[in-house]
């Protein structure tokens, strides 16, 4: 019996001094330590903004507003969400957002930016802002970078403009718009379509490039743009300013763009997203691109209400967004409660986005 005892002490005794020995070899409060936060830095133009989905991002009023119309339906802020009921490998997340409305590329990486929202501009405008990798504050530490951006860059919105101007009174099937892009020799711009693709890829891989520089080991995604227009364009309805046709302030004026040139424009956001993935791919960093045109077939601006994921010149926006707006020399206006949104993506279509770049970011952390 006693030797049972004496047995039973030596293993507390053992037990106690190997629980010392392990303590002191691990470092104080290492066991309790919780992983870093995932730096995420969002950056991207209006698509990725949000500018009329949701409540606008900083609030009306405030002094930290920016004209970049960042907004809380964004996709950003909705995987932010995601991340808060379910954090990537156990990390929490902290988004950085520095996205705004009218950036070009070159607006991402080297240029300053003067933003351009109608909302309760100051006297003499918006002051500019920096770089969006400056203003994102970039480096070595940042674990994800996720870019939409592309379409101002060619730009985007004076093409539609253009083609609703020249469209008017034309034959459905005719193409002035793609015409005259495509000979270069067009007035109101005289750089051709290819000629545009071309700067784009380039200024594209400098973006790019100037990105890995600022935060060589993020991991990067790129996002696409979703589909805008119907594979066939004559579902289009050219007198319907919540598809493809405008209406000019005080005129009793309504632009319409062709089915022919339709279906051009479309032609035109799939090369701008084929440019992006295979910039992507090329500057070979490993980093992702994000397709969003190919879920989003079905749901592009020709759609009805329920269906679609993009709202045309015209559509459902909050109540702080404009009527009207000035799109180069014209100023497009709404009616019947409808505001001037300018084939952008609605609710439905950040959610959309938001699904698939959540999971390419919760594949990049993991």
């Amino acid at each position: 019996m006693l030797h049972l005892k004496t047995s039973f002490a030596r293993r507390v005794a053992l037990g106690a001094l190997t629980a010392l020995a392990l303590a002191a070899a691990v470092p104080s409060g290492a066991a309790s330590a919780a992983p870093e936060p995932v730096q995420w830095a969002a950056l991207g133009d209006s698509y990725t903004a949000g500018v009329f989905v949701g409540d606008p991002r900083p609030e009306l009023g405030s002094a930290d507003q920016d004209g970049c119309d960042r907004t809380t339906g964004a996709y950003p802020n909705l995987v932010e969400r995601g991340f808060t009921v379910e954090p990537p490998a156990g990390r929490t997340v902290r988004l950085t957002d520095v996205s705004c409305g009218g950036a070009t590329i070159a607006e991402i990486a080297t240029a300053r930016q003067a933003p351009i929202s109608p909302v309760q501009p100051p006297e003499g405008g918006w002051p500019s802002v920096d770089a969006q990798i400056e203003r994102a504050g970039l480096s070595a530490s940042t674990d994800v970078v996720t870019i939409g951006v592309g379409g101002n860059s060619l730009p985007f919105g004076k093409i539609l403009t253009s083609c609703l101007i020249l469209g008017t009174g034309q034959e459905d099937d005719a193409t002035p718009c793609r015409d005259a892009y495509e000979r270069g020799d067009f007035f109101l711009d005289p750089e051709s379509i290819q000629d545009k693709f071309q700067r784009v890829f380039r200024e594209y891989a400098t973006m790019l490039e100037a990105v890995h520089d600022k935060a060589p080991n993020a991991k990067v995604i790129t996002v696409g743009y979703p589909t805008i227009v119907p594979a066939d364009a004559t579902t289009c309805d050219r007198q319907d300013t919540a598809e493809l046709a405008a209406d000019i302030q005080d005129t009793e004026v309504r632009l319409s763009a062709t089915h022919g040139d339709i279906a051009w424009l479309g032609q035109v956001n799939t090369e701008l997203n084929a440019i992006i993935e295979d910039v992507t791919d090329l500057v070979d960093y490993g980093y992702t691109y994000v397709d969003v045109a190919a879920s989003s077939v079905g749901h592009d601006a020709c759609q009805s209400r329920a269906t679609k994921w993009v709202e045309g010149v015209c559509g459902e926006a909050g109540p702080y967004w404009p009527t009207g707006l000035t799109v180069g020399l014209a100023t497009l206006t709404c009616s019947d409660g409808k505001r001037a949104t300018l084939v952008h993506p609605n609710a439905a279509g950040h959610a959309n986005t938001a699904t698939l770049v959540e999971a390419a970011v919760r594949k990049a952390v993991t």
